[in-house]
């Protein structure tokens, strides 16, 4: 038997503990030295500012390196974050020019009485440096293509929630009022699907063909769809007029809950592609004689057979009123199923068997 051991090799070991490096630290430094590169973390310590008593030696950069880091980091919660970059503190604020990492208390501080104003500042200042230079030096065309040829821009506008639970909480003469730590970020809200008491709704503005996060909004419960939704008009503006677009050949892709006449009436007149809630449009006399001719395409789904079918319907003058339809001319697709039993769809409204 031949034995394969390299008598030249020792191997030597310590009962001294030597952490590992995080995995993602590579990524944090190369995006840190992007952004100081572009000058951002200058750009961020001029104009973003918050005055707080007994702030101490801390910064809003120093906070902001932290949740920069956790957010690229992927861990599923803050202490098992600062767990790991505990050995690494000083060279981690080193990526960010800073020789302290503030700890957990103290950033839970900091964000508790931040005010939004700076957070306004800090999203104005991120969406001018995402709008001063292209992501390539070489320009790639994108875009969508219509059947005449037609390039649009398609941006897509969406409010998504977060629900929360919460446990009961005793309430007895003997203790004191509970207080919920949601509270100021969550309140009773449309669940969905989700478990939950209270809800958080987040917009967010995507670019869709570059992937690119143009802004995001988030308030407690329902929150201001409204004029969340003004705001990312905003940006969209502001966004088509850097890259010399279009504003014409700009199309929003927007959520249902956007679905109403008085809604879109706040696009600026942007294009936009939406599903409409507003099922009184069915009642006019256009749409109902459409109904009655051949569809336009049938879709059948694979997996369960059901046939789908698609009626494009002419375009439908703006309503005198908004509260009964659409201030500006729109063009409704409508999509028919069968019904199943006695269950009406959702979201959908029933007419006849379907």
């Amino acid at each position: 038997m031949n034995s394969i051991t390299d008598g030249s090799m020792s191997i030597q070991t310590t009962p001294q503990s030597v952490p590992a490096t995080p995995c993602w630290l590579g990524e944090v430094t190369l995006v840190a030295r992007y952004l100081r590169k572009q000058g951002v973390f200058a750009a961020i310590c001029e104009r973003v500012r918050f005055a707080r008593r007994r702030f101490g030696r801390y910064e809003v950069i120093d906070f902001l390196a932290v949740l920069l880091g956790y957010a690229i980091s992927g861990e599923h919660t803050l202490e098992a974050f600062y767990e790991a970059l505990s050995p690494f503190a000083s060279v981690f604020m080193a990526l960010f020019d800073r020789d302290r990492l503030p700890a957990r208390s103290t950033l839970s501080r900091f964000l508790a009485a931040l005010s939004p104003e700076p957070v306004e500042a800090l999203r104005a200042l991120f969406l001018s440096d995402g709008l001063s230079r292209p992501l390539d030096r070489e320009e790639h065309v994108a875009g969508l293509w219509d059947r005449q040829g037609t390039r649009w821009v398609v941006f897509d506008v969406d409010g998504t929630r977060e629900a929360a639970r919460q446990r009961a909480l005793p309430k007895t003469p003997d203790r004191p009022t509970p207080q919920r730590r949601l509270r100021p970020l969550c309140a009773p809200g449309y669940t969905g699907r989700k478990r939950g008491e209270v809800v958080r709704t987040r917009t967010t503005v995507l670019q869709a063909h570059t992937y690119q996060w143009l802004a995001s909004f988030g308030n407690p419960g329902n929150g201001q769809y409204r004029e969340e939704l003004r705001r990312a008009v905003r940006v969209i503006q502001a966004y088509v007029k850097a890259h010399d677009f279009l504003p014409e050949h700009a199309l929003l892709r927007l959520d249902g809950q956007y679905g109403t006449g008085a809604v879109v009436s706040d696009l600026a007149g942007f294009s936009y592609v939406t599903r409409g809630k507003d099922y009184r449009l069915l009642d006019r006399a256009e749409v109902q004689a459409r109904l009655h001719l051949p569809a336009d395409q049938h879709l059948t789904q694979p997996e369960s057979g059901i046939c789908r079918a698609l009626y494009d319907c002419p375009d439908q003058p703006p309503s005198a009123k908004q509260a009964s339809g659409f201030a500006s001319s729109s063009r409704p697709i409508l999509l028919e199923l069968p019904k199943v039993g006695s269950v009406s769809p959702a979201p959908g409204s029933s007419m006849n068997s379907f």
